[in-house]
């Protein structure tokens, strides 16, 4: 499996999706956020209402778009990654 990545804003970002077999919606999204600085994050999940999607491409795609947001979170709102 690939797994999605990108730059963001000087952060790397990178999906980190969990497979839970058996159920209609078994990708659970989330992503790894690497600062300028080289300090990662832990996995941050998606909120949960959107957590769990059908398709693979869909978590990734969606776990790519929250870590942007919350880099856009850090840098013009001044929140900490958690």
């Amino acid at each position: 499996m690939t797994t999605l990545h990108c730059t963001y804003r000087d952060h790397a970002i990178r999906a980190h999706v969990i497979e839970h077999p058996g159920i209609p919606t078994p990708w659970a999204g989330g992503c790894q956020i690497t600062t300028p600085e080289g300090q990662t994050t832990r996995r941050l999940v998606l909120p949960l209402n959107y957590r769990f999607l059908a398709e693979l491409d869909s978590a990734q795609q969606a776990s790519i778009a929250h870590g942007k947001w919350l880099v856009d979170q850090r840098l013009d709102g001044g929140r900490e990654l958690h």
